[in-house]
């Protein structure tokens, strides 16, 4: 079987994997300014290479207490032609991996049963593959 390419990653406290074609780019995000009535998803905008890109903190879309972070590290991911920054606790690498499907006995709670899309295995340990689109306000229904 064919393998796949995906960001292993630490997204709110768990080892996820991410598919790399939703990867745009991995970087620092400085300062991040709020915006005023926005879903509670959003950590607010930032500037990033002369373009304003939306901060999205992951945890809120999972349905886990948001946190107050300092710069952080952001996956930079394009979806409808707009720019998004999802906040990650770590990165690990870029590596090949066989795309497993979710099984039935396998129970994912909050958000992460909404954006959980597959599994991969690392060294006997499941791994979610998670989709981007589905931790952004808005899309995360269509996701």
């Amino acid at each position: 079987m064919s393998k796949d390419l995906f960001l292993v990653a630490y997204l709110a406290g768990r080892t996820v994997a991410i598919d790399s074609a939703e990867v745009d780019s991995v970087v620092d995000i400085g300062q991040v300014t709020p915006v005023p009535c926005a879903y509670r998803d959003v950590a607010g905008l930032a500037a990033l290479r002369s373009r304003v890109v939306t901060v999205i903190d992951p945890r809120g879309a999972l349905g886990l207490p948001v946190v107050e972070r300092a710069k952080s590290r952001a996956i930079i991911t394009v979806i409808d032609g707009h720019h998004y920054a999802i906040l990650v606790d770590g990165l690990e690498d870029v590596a090949p991996f066989q795309r497993l499907p979710l099984d039935g006995g396998i129970t994912l709670d909050n958000g992460w049963r909404r954006a959980g899309r597959a599994l991969i295995e690392r060294d006997g340990e499941p791994i979610l593959v998670v989709d981007l689109r589905a931790l952004v306000p808005g899309l995360a229904a269509v996701a």
